[in-house]
Parts: structure tokens; C-alpha cells; sequence
């Protein structure tokens, strides 16, 4: 196995990861680590180098995996394999290695499918870890607390002196705004996921429910840690506002992150090495 990359900070992962969206980032040395995010409404590939910031970013739209279960194999490989090798021809060379991961409330079973489903899109070396350990490994978070909203569910670590020391997940993320925002709209799933991530900010007072489901969340996961700051990672909460709410909820720091899609594809990257 390679070396760890560096760890930059995650404003600039995250800025440069916005620019390398299907761009090679000139320049970029040393070996390449990459992470596979399987996510509900979309696979990401992200791949890193020494410096710890990537060289290369790119997704594909898939309902192959619900609340971190592969639910249509075939569609995961397929989609796995269509971001391998357009990666590959992007860079030049051949990418044996790969990282993904799961939601922490997965058991062994379905979490191994994910290991499987890279397997058979051709990655020969396989690392799995849990969404929050892997959302820390971008964030680098010490003392805090570390959320993973994906598309059913909301993972919560908690991180003291830089050691996960909590991790759970309770049900609801991103596709239940989604039904909430298409049931009060009368418009299909797939409009209310677009409206979502484009113009959430003007149906906040019909996602707020939803908000606050997911800040009951964190705050029943975790009691005895209130002092901790709250860093929200995931696509799902990519809304403008969802951090005060939250925030409010709660009543304690709640940070929030631009293109925080991209924290936990990053941060899988950095453990594959």
C-alpha cells in the first residue's frame, strides 16, 4: 500500500474538486488513491494524489443503491465501471486500487455487496469503511461532531482528541425532502430533487419538518456531546438555510461546507492508500 496523502484543508479540497469535475488538475504527482462514493441518486469517483487534492471528479446518476444497500448490482457495476475507465482514459493510467464505503446502520452483509460491486467493475484491491469516518477523513475534524446525510439515512460520529469514539445512524436524508417537497408541490420525485438542489431556499418552510428531523438526529445521537460543534457533510443537505435550521434546533454551532458532495468521495479517496 502507498503512503497517506496529505491532508489540505478542506476549503481548498473542496474548491478544487468544483474546478476538476471531469478536468484533469495539471501538475498532480505521485500515486493516485481513489474513492468510490455509491450513493442513492449518485456514484461519484473521486481521485487524489500525494498532495491530498484531486485530480479528478466525476459521477454518473443511479438508483442502484438504497440507504447504502445494492438494491440493482448490475446497475452499480456498470455505473462503478463507466467511472473507472473514464477516469482512467482521462489520466492515462491504470487505477488497481479503490476505497468505498457504507452507512454506519448497514450490517456486514450489505456492506460487503459494495466491496463486490468494485470488484466486479475491475478495482483488484478494495478498502471499505463506514460514510463518517470516511466524511472525517476530508474534514479532519478533532473535536466535533461529523454528519453524513446521505439519501435515507443520517450518519453522526462523534470525534474527541481526533478518535471516533460514537457512531450511529437513524433513518431519513436527502429522498425524504425529496417526497416531502414533491407531495406538497404535486410534481414528480425526479422535479422535487432538481427544485431541491437548485431553488431550495425558496421551500424552506416545507423542508424545515424534514430539517428538524434530521437535527433530532444528531442531537439523540449525541447526548453527552453537546458541546461539540456540528459539521454537516453529503449532497442531500446542499440547501441554503439548512445549516441555520439546524443550527437553531439544536442550539449550538452547526458549519456547513460548499460542494459538501464532494467531503465523503475525498475523503474515501484518502483511504485508499
Amino acid at each position: 500500500m502507498t503512503d497517506v496523502p496529505v491532508r489540505p484543508p478542506a476549503q481548498l479540497q473542496l474548491e478544487t474538486a468544483a474546478t476538476v469535475y471531469r478536468t484533469v488538475r495539471e501538475g498532480w504527482s505521485g500515486p493516485l488513491h481513489v474513492g468510490v462514493d455509491l450513493g442513492t441518486a449518485t456514484c461519484v469517483i473521486a481521485v487524489i494524489d500525494s498532495s491530498g487534492l484531486p485530480v479528478w471528479i466525476d459521477s454518473r446518476s443511479t438508483a442502484a443503491v438504497r440507504d447504502g444497500v445494492v438494491v440493482d448490482y448490475w446497475g452499480a457495476r456498470d455505473a462503478t465501471a463507466s467511472l473507472k475507465s473514464a477516469a482512467e482514459a482521462a489520466l492515462g493510467v491504470e487505477l488497481a486500487r479503490a476505497a468505498t464505503a457504507f452507512p454506519p446502520g448497514v450490517d456486514a452483509s450489505d456492506s460487503r455487496a459494495c466491496r463486490f460491486v468494485l470488484e466486479a467493475a475491475g478495482f483488484e484491491d478494495v478498502l471499505l469503511l463506514d460514510e463518517v469516518s470516511a466524511a472525517n477523513g476530508a474534514l479532519g475534524i478533532v473535536d466535533g461532531v461529523v454528519v453524513d446525510v446521505g439519501g435515507g439515512s443520517t450518519g453522526v460520529g462523534v470525534f474527541r482528541d481526533g478518535a471516533l469514539v460514537a457512531l450511529d445512524d437513524k433513518p431519513g436524508g436527502g429522498h425524504h425532502l425529496d417526497l416531502m417537497l414533491a407531495g406538497a408541490l404535486d410534481i414528480p420525485l425526479e422535479e422535487a430533487e432538481r427544485l431541491k438542489r437548485t431553488h431550495a431556499g425558496d421551500y424552506l418552510g416545507i423542508l424545515r419538518p424534514g430539517l428538524e428531523r434530521v437535527a433530532e438526529s444528531i442531537r439523540a445521537l449525541t447526548v453527552g456531546a453537546e458541546e461539540l460543534e456540528v459539521h454537516l457533510a453529503g449532497g442531500a443537505l446542499m440547501i441554503d438555510g439548512a445549516d441555520r435550521i439546524i443550527g437553531s434546533y439544536l442550539d449550538r454551532p452547526v458549519l456547513s461546507y460548499p460542494h459538501a458532495l464532494y467531503i465523503t468521495p475525498l475523503g474515501i479517496a484518502r483511504h485508499a492508500s
